[in-house]
């Protein structure tokens, strides 16, 4: 938890600084087209949520059913996204709590994200770059055991209602993946969100 405090302090300074010495300037004066890529995710979503089962639990049982809400909206003057992410179970039962940070980092010609998931109790820092028609993110979170897992994750499929998420994990540093380990179809329920 220490380290996101950490890394969302510095985002957050790193903001406000570019903010003041005209580097990074309000949306409104002059923030590069680059910091409007995730403007698809701002609103209110809707959440069909797939994790990857294997083995005896999806014999038995069947892949869960998880469904979830997802908000997004504009900070810091227009320059940061934040947002807020819920999973539950088919009977309501909360699954996941995440919050994350996004900057677009003119000098470096990406994103920076930071997150937290409450209920994992993990932490996750990420560097997000427009590909094409996708948002591509390339990360890692420590889970609550201190254990580092590398990520992936495109964000696809994206209009104006709808899109679509995958996420593939490695647990050995990237030498093999565990591909859509989850992926998300979002619908969307309305345009604008506030925390």
């Amino acid at each position: 938890m220490k380290l996101f405090s950490y890394l969302f302090f510095v985002l957050l300074s790193t903001s406000a600084m570019a903010q003041h010495s005209g580097d990074g300037a309000a949306a409104a004066g002059g923030a590069p087209p680059e910091a409007n890529q995730f403007d698809f995710l701002v609103g209110q979503w809707q959440l069909d949520v797939t994790p990857k089962v294997s083995g005896l639990a999806a014999m038995i049982h069947g892949t869960p059913k998880l469904v979830g809400t997802w908000k997004a909206w504009r900070v810091m003057d227009g320059t940061a996204l934040e947002d807020e992410m819920r999973i539950f179970d088919a009977s309501g039962n909360p699954a996941s709590a995440t919050r994350t940070l996004r900057m677009y980092a003119r000098g470096e010609g990406r994103w920076k994200v930071v997150g937290i998931d409450t209920y994992h109790g993990r932490s996750s820092e990420s560097s997000a770059q427009q590909h094409g028609a996708e948002m591509q993110i390339d990360g890692h979170f420590t889970g609550g055991e201190g254990k580092q897992t590398l990520t992936r994750t495109r964000y696809f499929a994206i209009s104006a209602d709808a899109f679509r998420m995958q996420q593939d994990r490695s647990a050995d540093n990237g030498q093999t993946w565990d591909e859509a380990v989850l992926t998300i179809d979002a619908k969307r329920t309305a345009a604008t969100a506030t925390p």
